[in-house]
């Protein structure tokens, strides 16, 4: 097991001066609660778990940021350049669930969300949807009301409305690891799904008995693609609770939501850009940068800056899939952003 050092280091030994404490939250009374120095950086069904929680049970996580405290409210750009991605994305866990078995699916509730009030979203070379445009580093920093309720100001213009959500959340896999903990698994893991959020129930194909669960990469709001590979990412514990369904055999993470999913956003309408041609990658490419050149012309953003603020606030879909050989992908930018 790869654990989370109590105090966070870089390679050389030296400590991160975070400035972020962990979030303690005021309202739910769990059961367990899960540290943030209690927890690893890849999936391995041989991480030796830190709790049981029997089903029905509930457990307060506190996970650190996607950055383990490296980006601060006193960061640079600099920051970003000097990253060191093994330290990137760490989960809180894994915690075995009490009789859960190779078959299963873990049901998870999500019952609160208690951010810290601030989070940074970055332009990291190499990594995106646009990276071959934009291979430059860049670091913008937000500030956000704790409880959630009021937008994110944008440093060149804008105010993002909230939406508290887990970007990392899965079980072990059968596989013998170690695993990175970046791309998705059929376990769930980093699915950077927006609509994982406050309500949603999560079901999890269990691989391993136990189940093994971790969670981690809080975000403050997130679009659907998360297209320059960051969200608001911010420290943020997370209340959930745990069922077990006996020999549901799914095959994927599933999810049901507590009610509509794009509220926050819809109010003002949307411009929306599009990509058409045979390959979705191409198409979503040139829906987004169609409508990063939309935004640049029309609030004056520099192309940089409209990436990351689309990558946090608009959503990517497939508009249309079976008009062979051209399909479509939309790309909505919600207009209350400006107003």
């Amino acid at each position: 097991m790869m654990a989370i050092p109590a105090v966070p280091t870089r390679r050389d030994g030296s400590a991160i001066d975070s400035r972020q404490r962990e979030v303690h939250r005021p309202h739910m009374n769990c059961q367990h609660t899960i540290h943030r120095h209690q927890g690893h950086f890849g999936w391995d069904n041989s991480n030796a778990p830190v709790l049981t929680v029997a089903p029905g049970e509930t457990a307060e996580f506190h996970p650190h940021d996607a950055s383990n405290g490296q980006i601060t409210a006193d960061s640079t750009v600099t920051d970003i350049a000097n990253l060191d991605f093994e330290q990137v994305n760490p989960v809180v866990g894994p915690i075995v669930i009490d009789g859960a078995e190779p078959g299963d699916a873990l049901k998870v509730t999500l019952l609160e969300f208690t951010p810290s009030g601030f989070g940074w979203t970055a332009n990291i070379p190499g990594f995106g949807l646009l990276a071959d445009q934009f291979p430059e580093p860049h670091l913008q920093l937000w500030h956000y009301d704790t409880a959630a309720s009021t937008p994110a100001a944008f440093g060149p213009g804008g105010r993002v409305p909230l939406k508290p959500m887990c970007g990392t959340i899965g079980v072990a896999p059968a596989e013998a690891g170690p695993h990175s903990i970046i791309p998705p698994r059929n376990v769930g893991g980093n699915m950077d799904i927006r609509d994982i959020a406050l309500g949603t129930e999560l079901y999890l194909p269990v691989e391993v008995s136990g189940a093994l669960f971790s969670l981690g990469d809080a975000h403050a709001a997130q679009g659907d693609g998360e297209i320059c590979g960051t969200a608001i990412e911010t420290a943020m514990a997370v209340a959930a609770r745990f069922e077990l369904i006996k020999g549901a055999n799914i095959s994927g993470p599933r999810f049901s939501t507590p009610g509509p999913v794009s509220r926050h956003l819809d109010g003002a309408g949307y411009e929306v850009t599009t990509g058409i041609g045979p390959d979705l990658m191409s198409a979503a490419r040139q829906a987004v940068s169609d409508m990063l050149e939309l935004l640049a012309q029309r609030y004056q953003l520099n192309p940089i800056d409209a990436y990351i603020l689309c990558s946090v606030c608009a959503d990517l879909r497939i508009s249309e899939i079976v008009d062979m050989p051209n399909w479509i992908v939309s790309f909505y930018f919600p207009r209350i952003v400006f107003e």
